[in-house]
């Protein structure tokens, strides 16, 4: 069973510290399960425009591979003009649909204002029905705040919060997959 984790986006690395937190606390409880983190900004993954997936770079191939073999998810992105980045929309666009029905995802965000973790709300779990996935009730948003001066995760209450998701996933995705082999 493999769980990946995204970092939605080219800039900075707060969204990345928050998902690979989670990834971190998935392994340490659960060492059967295999994770992956998928950091965008390592790839130079092309602008989605209808074509075969087959005639894109390597990159965009592999990373519409890498997302496409995956059994769950947690996904990630720092929220620009009260938005998900057009990285992750990107991505979203060059993933076909059905690679993630019936699959569980949980989201994670980061922002500068408090009011940023609507956008999980009212965009991203809007995506993710279109897609026919399971959605884990909680999800984390981290403000610039929550992080020290070494962009370290410091918040008690948002470091509960990536605990409390990541068993969320792992309990979701073992009871709605429990055939797939751990």
């Amino acid at each position: 069973m493999k769980l990946l984790g995204i970092s939605g986006t080219i800039t900075g690395s707060k969204t990345a510290i928050v998902v690979q937190n989670l990834l971190e606390e998935v392994k340490k409880n659960n060492p059967e399960i295999e994770v992956e983190m998928l950091d965008m900004k390592d790839y130079d993954v092309q602008f989605c425009d209808g074509r075969n997936p087959s005639t894109y770079n390597e990159d965009t191939k592999k990373v519409i591979d890498i997302v496409s073999s995956a059994d769950f998810y947690i996904i990630g992105t720092p929220i620009f003009q009260g938005s998900i980045t057009g990285v992750l929309k990107n991505l979203f666009d060059l993933i076909s649909p059905l690679s993630f029905r019936h699959k569980v995802m949980g989201f994670i965000a980061t922002g500068g204002t408090y009011q940023h973790y609507l956008v999980i709300e009212n965009q991203l779990k809007p995506i993710a029905g279109y897609f026919r996935a399971f959605v884990a009730p909680g999800y984390v948003y981290a403000h610039n705040d929550h992080f020290n001066q070494q962009n370290e995760l410091t918040d008690t209450d948002v470091l509960t919060r990536v605990k409390n998701l990541a068993e969320e996933i792992v309990y979701m995705q073992k009871s709605l997959k429990p055939k797939i082999n751990v």
